[in-house]
């Protein structure tokens, strides 16, 4: 099933006018420094859920990219042109790197030579770094964050029309990525509370959460205690007036 699917989507399902694409959606070089703007002008010029979802998402990243590395190893997986005959598609070298999206790429199938160019197959990084962006979209920003999972959809099957990986290595990628995030975004959410409490009260006070904002759009007390007075005041108008 999974050689079949991968079979299906690399050598079957392909198509000139979608080579470029996949192969430039999953180039990271030419989408680097497109990250690093938005990070750095969230940085300097944004709010304080803004600094808290670059600086919560890039320790992050970096704590999944080491496990994933150890994982590669542990797994110890073959990549498919690592034990067979692929379709790849190779970008042409220009400088800068995005002036490669203007060029016809070059489409040649494995050889013995590719056998030892790449590591392990499993767990994929491309697609741990961004499903972990997309968790943290989602969840710091849940109007529009959502839309962030159609771009890690579409890394995750470019890797395999590419010939990087095998569909189960995705698949399974996918899984272990989001409970990666929600458990290191958790961590960010609890050290936060422990340790602005005590080192930084003023700025605890406003936001009491990374995640849910300011604090004058969550419920207070008081606002909880006039509502349910209301509502109480409105039930027993009711049975007053009731024949």
């Amino acid at each position: 099933m999974d050689q079949s699917l991968f079979h299906l989507i690399n050598q079957q399902w392909t198509s000139p006018a979608v080579d470029l694409f996949m192969a430039a959606l999953s180039d990271s070089d030419i989408w680097r420094p497109l990250f690093i703007a938005i990070g750095a002008s969230a940085l300097f010029f944004g709010g304080f859920k803004a600094r808290a979802f670059v600086i919560c998402l890039l320790l992050s990243l970096l704590i999944t990219g080491q496990l994933t590395g150890v994982l590669k190893s542990a797994v110890n997986r073959h990549r498919p042109k690592q034990v067979e005959t692929v379709r790849m598609v190779q970008l042409r070298r220009t400088s800068p790197k995005f002036l490669t999206v203007f060029k016809k790429p070059t489409i040649r199938f494995s050889d013995s030579s590719d056998r030892t160019r790449s590591g392990p197959s499993f767990p994929s990084g491309h697609v741990t770094t961004n499903c972990v962006i997309a968790v943290f979209c989602t969840l710091f920003y849940r109007r529009h964050g959502w839309l962030y999972w159609f771009i890690a959809a579409a890394i995750g099957y470019s890797r395999i029309y590419l010939g990087a990986h095998w569909p189960s290595d995705v698949i399974a990628t996918l899984f272990l990525a989001i409970g990666e995030a929600l458990l290191l975004l958790g961590l960010c959410e609890l050290i936060w509370r422990t340790a602005a409490r005590k080192w930084a009260p003023n700025l605890y006070a406003r936001h009491p959460s990374l995640i849910v904002g300011h604090a004058s759009s969550l419920p207070s007390p008081h606002s909880q205690a006039r509502h349910g007075t209301s509502s109480s005041d409105r039930r027993t108008g009711g049975s007053r007036h009731s024949p």
